[in-house]
């Protein structure tokens, strides 16, 4: 039970150093923030409101019209897009943005042919709309993966019955095929949502005015660390909503579930096949989110490497490339290992029977928690982390809590642990709803521990579980920026905040290679639930 107890608090210590900014509030600071509310904060409240408007809407339907060509047709080269849309879900949308401000540049071939057509064409990929356009476009395969699982569970003979009473096929879409899959539209573009106010890279290099780059400058250029908290606590709200409405929307897709893309008969539905322009057509609709989400910033990525390599393996970095891999696998290993033990612990609890009332309400409280940490933002994390130990270190200057957490990789693997162990509650969890209870009951009858049973039996069992947690958590934090920037110890750099470095100093030809390096990482992941969607296929 204190056990439990002092994981709770740990979980909770950010969000709750958050939340205290607003309880000391005097009169100097009901003044300070009198005058960001006259100055700042609009500005903030609007690229923020801006962005979360338009990467909304352009995800829903991004997402939403790649789901339904993908779950409903038939054309040529179907299977192969319908795993290929999953790929830019690999790019993080600030290298993404590195690639397009170089390709987009003023001096570049792309505007250069655009002056000579429209002599004073000029554009700037560095603003609101490149944001937006950026963050659609990496993001949109959370909607698309959600929908076309809802549509293929049951859409199929739902647009059958609604062919045969003689609706057109437009008709169908609108008025079958996109209220099925609202939900999920809804549910995806809620993620994507999360993971736009969380990010800091695009909005610090495009020079936006965001929640997440407010944070970071209260902080790091004003020292003015309520102000900060005040700011994160603005954005926790944003995320807290948009979590309960993700959840909401989670709970309604439920009514999707059946047997699959079979008729009332059982007889297997058949998708209509497109030909000529149609098919044209769905091709066109698939491969665009692809092309620009994916295959041409790495492109552009690799172009650039290879322009700044000159055929050298490490371009202008040598030792210090490989001090960069170590540090973010140094890292990644260290919080996927801490995170996967954690979540082990924290689902067996969970699972384990006749527990007292008070213990199994503190447990879903912990679990409840964890669960929000992946959507809390990184730099919120940070400053919460931050906070309390500004507190501590003003109340015991002797003790050394800072020289503790900042000076070592304490901090920000407690920042990792936070934000992602909730990645690692998911999967352990889901493995143990394939193990039976009564496993348990027979492993007490014949004298094992709880010890026993979790090591000598469960570990086993969730093999594939907690590999998969380790790795999901291991390249959640190998892309992560904001808490990394904050909390990292002096003179350690990780690919991605050498790569942010680098593309803030227009040293894109030296960011290539680690934010390659990225993108490699990243795409482990996706292969993985490629193979996972193609199993359950042919199943």
């Amino acid at each position: 039970m204190h056990l439990i107890g002092l994981l709770a608090v740990l979980i909770a210590l950010p969000l709750i150093g958050i939340l205290s900014a607003w309880f000391g509030l005097d009169a100097a600071g009901l003044d300070t923030l009198r005058q960001q509310a006259a100055t700042v904060l609009p500005g903030y409240l609007a690229t923020s409101g801006w962005l979360a408007l338009m990467v909304t809407l352009g995800v829903i339907v991004v997402g939403g019209a790649t789901a339904v060509t993908v779950a409903l047709f038939e054309f040529p080269g179907k299977r192969w897009m319908s795993w290929a849309l999953l790929l830019p879900m690999a790019m993080p949308a600030y290298v993404s943005a590195y690639a397009y401000t170089d390709f987009l540049q003023y001096a570049g071939w792309v505007q250069s042919i655009l002056r000579g057509w429209w002599p004073g064409f000029r554009f700037d990929v560095r603003g609101l709309p490149g944001a937006i356009f950026l963050f659609v476009f990496t993001l949109y395969p959370y909607a698309y993966l959600l929908a076309r699982n809802a549509l293929g569970e049951r859409g199929m003979h739902l647009m059958e019955a609604a062919r045969m009473l003689g609706t057109p096929q437009h008709q169908r879409i609108l008025r079958v095929a996109l209220p099925l899959a609202r939900p999920a539209l809804v549910a995806g573009a809620a993620l994507a949502l999360m993971e736009t106010l969380a990010d800091y890279g695009v909005a610090a290099y495009f020079g936006l005015t965001t929640f997440t780059t407010g944070i970071y400058k209260a902080w790091m250029v004003m020292d003015d660390r309520l102000g900060a908290a005040q700011y994160a606590s603005m954005l926790l709200l944003f995320v807290a909503v948009l979590l309960w409405l993700e959840r909401r929307e989670q709970r309604r897709m439920r009514f999707a579930s059946t047997r699959g893309q079979r008729g009332g008969d059982g007889a297997e539905a058949r998708l209509p096949q497109l030909g000529g322009p149609q098919a044209a057509l769905a091709w066109a609709i698939c491969i665009l989110p692809i092309v620009l989400g994916f295959v041409l910033p790495v492109a552009i990525l690799l172009q650039l490497w290879w322009g700044e390599a000159g055929g050298d393996a490490v371009p202008g970095a040598g030792a210090r490339y490989f001090a960069w891999v170590w540090n973010s696998f140094r890292f990644g290993g260290i919080a996927a290992a801490v995170a996967v033990v954690l979540a082990l612990a924290l689902c067996f609890a969970q699972r384990a029977s006749g527990l007292p009332r008070m213990m199994a309400l503190a447990l879903g409280f912990v679990a409840r928690l964890a669960s929000m940490g992946y959507a809390v933002p990184g730099s919120v994390i940070a400053v919460g982390i931050l906070l309390p130990l500004a507190w501590l270190q003003a109340q015991w200057p002797g003790v050394g809590w800072g020289v503790l957490l900042t000076a070592s990789s304490v901090g920000v693997i407690y920042a990792y642990l936070v934000r992602f162990t909730a990645v690692a509650v998911q999967s352990i969890d889901a493995g143990y709803t394939r193990i039976a209870p009564s496993i348990d009951e027979a492993a007490r009858t014949l004298g094992c521990s709880r010890g026993a049973i979790a090591w000598r039996l469960h570990v086993p069992l969730l093999w594939r579980s907690l590999a998969t947690a380790a790795l999901m958590v291991f390249v959640d934090v190998v892309k992560e920026l904001p808490a990394t920037l904050l909390l990292r110890p002096f003179d350690t750099d990780t690919l991605a905040v050498i790569a942010h470095n680098l593309a803030r100093d227009e040293r894109l030809g030296e960011a290539a290679l680690p934010s390659l390096s990225i993108v490699a990482v990243g795409l482990v992941p996706v292969l993985l639930v490629m193979r996972a969607l193609d199993g359950r296929r042919r199943t």
